[in-house]
């Protein structure tokens, strides 16, 4: 088991970083002019990884959403991690917004991720661990292989390689 190399395929998001997104584009609100006076707010809520957005009517939201979605963008972190939710009315004709943060790989992606590299006939072996898909091989090479063709997918969600060893 010595001579075999691994890397692991993970979903992961860096809720500091994240946050910092968040402070950024709450001071973004307070300083531009046609949000003053405004109920627009972001509120990050790590436990639950989620991100509820509040603005006065739909078309301040998308600016919301829009300064959101620039400053995470900033950040490095995938837009893909993003899960919209449907619009909520909330109190005095507000709206309301939810956003889940995605974390970790579901295990319909990883049975796809698992598939499409069993039929690009590489040689390596991938086996999914709970949340993420661990990628073994006797062949750096093969693995290398292995990463670019999960880069070239599209899985709906950030991916991230670990544990190259």
């Amino acid at each position: 088991m010595a001579d075999e190399s691994s890397f692991d395929v993970v979903s992961k998001i860096d809720m500091q970083l994240m946050d910092d997104a968040i402070n950024a584009a709450s001071k973004e609100l307070t300083v531009r002019f046609d949000f003053r006076g405004s109920v627009s707010k972001f509120e990050l809520d790590k436990k639950e990884g989620k991100i509820t957005l509040t603005s006065d009517d739909e078309g301040k939201l998308k600016s919301v959403v829009e300064i959101l979605r620039s400053r995470i963008a900033k950040k490095g972190i995938d837009q893909k991690a993003l899960d919209f939710q449907k619009l909520e009315t909330a109190l005095g004709g507000a709206v309301r917004q939810v956003v889940k943060i995605t974390q970790g790989i579901s295990s319909e992606k990883a049975k796809q991720m698992v598939a499409d590299i069993k039929s690009a006939k590489l040689k390596v072996n991938a086996s999914i661990q709970s949340e993420q898909v661990r990628v073994t091989s006797k062949s750096r090479d093969a693995l290398q292989e292995a990463m670019a063709l999960l880069r070239s997918k599209d899985y709906d969600l950030p991916v991230q390689f670990t544990n190259f060893r």
